[in-house]
């Protein structure tokens, strides 16, 4: 275990102290490198919370895997699950209840034990509102788990759940964040300030969270699953892209996520390595559909006309993308429908769409955020995007804002604040972006279809789809929905990115997950 001396002095003195600001604004080359045994990492933004239950984002996502478990996880490089807290689960043959075995001898950071009941309490917690800690939420992504009836701990190692109808994400949930489990004994301590203040069984334990500047994880020495290669890890948010890579090229980094794809070519050298991979990730704009212009589907069609994909993906993203068909990220190509397109580049069928909708010269303003997980440059898509809908005659106004202001933004909806906002979605699942972000009942404040896009068709074919227990049925139900989503066209379709990381030549065992949670138990620092 680190000393508080060290974690306090070696690893944020090191790694974040001695990048001083200069007069000119920018970050000053470093005078050694960072601390050994520790791994410093250069996020996207400040993270919104470490409570596993209450986060959205992939930066968060990035810390809590490390620091939770959840009953199962997934295999290496893949998307299927295999056992973690639990040694093994079965499944009733109808699909409603799964008795999950658990490890014995686990306990969290904070001493007290893992058991049934935690997990009951784990899920009850987010689930029950009138549950006594109902009140640390708000639980977004809690919709993974609405078919959940029941929870119960027949004794400490059997957790019992319930399900009121059949449900087949249900083990690839458990999986994700959403789907960690919680200590008690923490959340009673700490109320709604658990999130900064987290306690789970992982690889890491949480040691303190300085605001606007680092937070540190250091190695759990009793871990399960035997004892992480690196000492610690520090998080640190740097919005800035530019700094960012600056502070890569100086030292200041091991480890840099989502590299600017301008930024790429300087790291393709033997002082680093580039490492790559796919994953489900779907970048968007939302479109207010109930409001203003977009509420025409006549316009919301000729914005995808309008804007040039492949020119987005090829120059702005300098090829670390593809042109995205629809709401299914290309990924998951078993239900992938091979017969939908992406919208072309017509700038004149555009026009025409505009004209027949009455509307040659719409005013739209347009939410764009500075920096955040899976963006993809949205500082420059925001603007070349601009730049293509202008010259059709579309009259955009952007709003830039920080991250965390911006989710607070666009979460609760679009209604009286913009008519198109960026987004990144990045999933485990072809039912999750859907489900939570395009049905009726997911409107806010009860999902995240922000833009208040309604079609009774797509609404029950995702409702029929996540009860199938038969890929193949599933498969077409979601080929049929993505057609008429295409056609619907409540999203401007940008872009499926494959992700990557850079890190110094001295950083072993990088590997990234299709999940996009960077697991970081087997990284080490020579």
């Amino acid at each position: 275990m680190l000393s508080t001396r060290l974690s306090r002095r070696a690893v944020l003195a090191g790694s974040t102290a001695a990048l001083m600001l200069t007069l000119s604004g920018l970050r000053a080359p470093l005078l050694a490198a960072t601390p050994p045994g520790v791994l410093v990492i250069g996020q996207v933004a400040e993270p919104k919370t470490l409570d596993p239950q209450a986060a959205t984002a992939a930066n968060d996502f990035r810390i809590s895997a490390n620091v939770f478990d959840g009953l199962v996880r997934f295999k290496d490089g893949t998307l299927e699950v295999e056992p973690a807290l639990a040694e093994s689960w079965e499944i009733s043959e109808d699909g409603l209840t799964y008795t999950f075995h658990l490890r014995e001898g686990v306990r969290f950071h904070d001493g007290s034990d893992f058991t049934a009941e935690a997990v009951k309490f784990t899920f009850e917690r987010m689930l029950q509102e009138d549950h006594p800690f109902a009140s640390t939420g708000p639980f977004p992504l809690a919709f993974f788990f609405t078919s959940v009836t029941s929870v119960e701990a027949p004794d400490p190692l059997t957790a019992v759940f319930t399900l009121s109808e059949p449900y087949a994400p249900f083990l690839a949930n458990m999986a994700t964040p959403t789907g960690f489990i919680v200590s008690p004994a923490a959340v009673q301590q700490f109320g709604v300030d658990f999130g900064r203040n987290p306690s789970g069984t992982g690889p890491f334990r949480f040691v303190e969270w300085r605001a606007n500047e680092a937070v540190v994880i250091e190695r759990n020495a009793e871990y399960w699953d035997g004892p992480a290669a690196s000492e610690a890890i520090v998080f640190r948010p740097i919005t800035d892209a530019n700094t960012r890579t600056a502070e890569m090229l100086a030292g200041g980094l091991d480890i840099m996520v989502e590299v600017p794809p301008v930024t790429l070519a300087q790291f393709r050298n033997d002082q680093y390595q580039i490492v790559e991979a796919a994953g489900a990730h779907l970048w968007f704009l939302i479109l207010n559909c109930k409001e203003g212009p977009f509420a025409d589907v006549r316009v919301r069609q000729a914005a995808n006309y309008a804007v040039n994909k492949e020119a987005l993906v090829n120059d702005v993203l300098e090829g670390t993308a593809t042109v995205a068909a629809g709401p299914t990220p290309a990924a998951f190509n078993w239900a992938v429908n091979p017969d939908v397109a992406p919208y072309p580049h017509d700038p004149d069928r555009a026009r025409a769409l505009l004209a027949e909708a009455g509307q040659p010269n719409p005013k739209i303003t347009f939410l764009v955020t500075e920096g955040g997980s899976g963006m993809l440059d949205p500082v420059a898509m925001g603007t070349a995007i601009q730049a293509d809908l202008a010259a059709v005659g579309f009259d955009v106004t952007i709003q830039t804002l920080e991250w965390n202001t911006f989710l607070d933004q666009v979460n609760p909806g679009l209604e009286g604040k913009a008519d198109m906002a960026e987004m990144a979605w990045m999933t485990n699942d072809p039912d999750t972006l859907p489900f939570l972000a395009l049905r009726t009942e997911a409107w806010p404040t009860d999902g995240f279809n922000s833009g208040y896009y309604s079609n009774p068709a797509v609404d029950d074919l995702l409702n029929r789809a996540r009860v199938s227990t038969s890929q193949d049925e599933r498969a077409e139900l979601y080929k049929e929905m993505q057609v008429i989503v295409h056609d619907d066209a409540p999203w401007l379709f940008v872009a499926n990115w494959k992700q990557n990381a850079v890190a110094t030549a001295a950083v072993s065992g990088l590997v990234l997950q299709p999940s996009f949670l960077l697991t970081l138990k087997n990284v080490a620092k020579a």
